[in-house]
């Protein structure tokens, strides 16, 4: 298991590739990306009949260079890290610090790879693999990279811990569409590893993920809530609503009451038909007699977010 600490001081559970799963992706990929140079070189010699030689070469090296250079930097670009040979192998390319990769990785990487792996058959590109501690070539270096196992054997996921109870309910109308999921996929890896941190560092890593939620569903922050347990009242309102959504698609249009925290609680039917309940007669407003002060307004919310620990 690899000790990959990130900028926050999160240790990162992440299992480096070998070089045998790293060799046997790349040959797939290379297998995909050759059948479809192929394909496309039969279109371009058809295509490009009534050119000249020289066109024509011009022609089918630039094909090859798109499609063994320029369609691999797309396809890990586009799939953050996984392509054909990497998914059938349950591989993926990340950041060192764990983050998903960008255009930049992906052109490092695959400028590179012209070098390591097309020009010398893969030759520096095993040797460094070998060299290297979590076993990454020179353009996994250059580009700051790492190719890890997603397909673990093994492995269990740890559950998020459940918020206090008297936070049970309180945020049942808070909008979490515009939520990404790679903040839920940040909350949630924090909320299961925040007792292995530093309290300081948990405390200021729980106080701006909070305040990533609260900027995200434009409500204001909760006053005297804990950063940590809104964030654990927030995980498990989403799954709350997700287990809902999914017991209503299961089993009708219906949908059935969710326990907070737990399992959707299936109703059960009543042989007897409902008994409607008396309706409580609703006591007037009695507006304030002339003289008497009014009454102190309730404070308003502070407008900034979770503020850590000094």
């Amino acid at each position: 298991m690899s000790g990959l600490v990130t900028g926050d001081a999160v240790v990162l559970g992440l299992r480096p590739a070998r070089l045998p799963s790293r060799a046997l992706a790349y040959l797939l990929d290379l297998f995909v990306y050759f059948t479809g140079y192929v394909l496309v070189f039969f279109l371009l010699v058809l295509a490009t009949s009534g050119l000249d030689m020289a066109a024509q070469a011009a022609v089918s090296v630039a094909c090859l260079v798109l499609v063994l250079v320029g369609v691999p930097i797309a396809v890990e670009t586009l799939s953050h890290g996984r392509s054909l040979g990497k998914l059938a192998c349950g591989l993926r390319v990340v950041r060192e610090d764990g983050g998903p990769i960008r255009f930049r990785h992906a052109l490092v990487r695959g400028a590179m790879g012209v070098v390591e792996l097309l020009m010398v058959f893969g030759t520096v590109a095993c040797i460094a693999s070998l060299v290297s501690e979590r076993g990454r070539r020179l353009g996994d270096v250059f580009g700051g990279t790492l190719v890890v196992r997603e397909r673990v054997p093994g492995t269990r996921v740890l559950p998020v811990p459940p918020p206090p109870p008297w936070l049970a309910g309180r945020f049942a109308g808070l909008d979490l569409s515009a939520v990404p999921d790679g903040l839920w996929l940040a909350i949630r890896q924090y909320l299961t590893r925040m007792n292995q941190l530093d309290p300081h560092t948990a405390a200021v890593m729980a106080a701006r993920l909070a305040d990533d939620v609260v900027a995200r569903t434009g409500a204001p922050a909760p006053a005297g809530v804990p950063a940590a347990a809104f964030l654990m009242a927030v995980v498990h309102e989403r799954q709350s609503r997700d287990a809902a959504r999914a017991f209503a698609t299961a089993s009708g249009p219906a949908a059935a009451p969710v326990a907070y925290g737990g399992p959707p609680v299936v109703p059960v039917a009543s042989p007897a038909a409902p008994v409607a309940a008396p309706v409580q007669p609703v006591e007037p407003v009695r507006p304030a007699a002339p003289g008497r002060p009014a009454a102190p307004a309730e404070p308003a919310r502070p407008a900034s977010g979770f503020a850590p620990p000094g």
